[in-house]
């Protein structure tokens, strides 16, 4: 399979993986539910949300679809779109200003330069990427669903709302502080990223091996799944 047909296979897999997880998860009756198994489902569809914007960020990148830019970019927006309503045209930009001034004042991921505890760098972060507009817009398909799709708001808060929020933590915490936070000694590289030494199961598991972060900015046409290949090229032990 060429690498253009393989990414847009990967992609179509992650979304429709995310949205039959989705649909299941949604009209099961929660009140039977077995307790045991729902912190599993809630994690496993916090895990595909991840997908649906690592899609995306390929997609940003042009390795969603390479020979074909407007297919590359409709999956994006798809993407983003299902995450929380976001717009690709903004996230865009924004991801291209942070490639060129990694970890700098300008950079839209990067902290204020002052408060660079987690807590702090992931609001601010937070900040940057939302809008009130977004907000409202899901507000009103949590009552569309509720209220027109007679889906139980339980069902909607734990398997909706909960693993698209606990996917914005995977995201920062794996794809932005570990990797751009300041190490001890200073940053010793251009894109003032490192990466995890994380196994590429691991890797994987974390963030679809968005942990492998300097890779990613040094090669950032090069989709996910082939960066444990030129973590290996460079003579890093998978």
């Amino acid at each position: 399979m060429k690498t253009t047909n393989k990414g847009l296979f990967i992609a179509v897999i992650i979304i429709g993986l995310w949205g039959l997880s989705l649909t299941l998860l949604l009209t099961r009756d929660a009140a039977h539910f077995n307790m045991a198994l729902t912190p599993i489902a809630i994690l496993c569809q916090t895990f595909l949300y991840t997908g649906l914007f690592i899609t995306a960020h390929d997609a940003m990148h042009g390795s969603v679809c390479p020979s074909h830019p407007r297919r590359n970019n409709i999956v994006g927006t798809i993407a983003v779109r299902l995450y929380a309503l976001f717009s690709y045209r903004k996230l865009l930009q924004k991801h291209w200003v942070h490639h060129r001034t990694p970890a700098s004042d300008a950079d839209p991921d990067f902290h204020d330069g002052q408060r660079t505890g987690f807590l702090a760098w992931y609001l601010r972060f937070m900040k940057e990427y939302l809008s009130w507009w977004q907000i409202i817009g899901m507000a009103i398909v949590f009552q569309v669903m509720e209220y027109v799709l007679m889906i139980p708001a339980i069902n909607l808060i734990l398997f909706w709302v909960m693993p698209a929020l606990l996917s914005t933590l995977q995201l920062f915490y794996f794809g932005t502080y570990l990797p751009h936070r300041l190490p001890e000694g200073g940053y010793d590289n251009p894109h003032r990223a490192q990466s995890n030494v994380y196994s590429t199961f691991w890797s994987f598991i974390t963030c679809y091996h968005f942990g492998y972060h300097w890779e990613h900015h040094e090669y950032p046409s090069v989709p996910w799944w082939e960066l444990p290949k030129i973590r290996g090229a460079k003579g890093i032990p998978k």
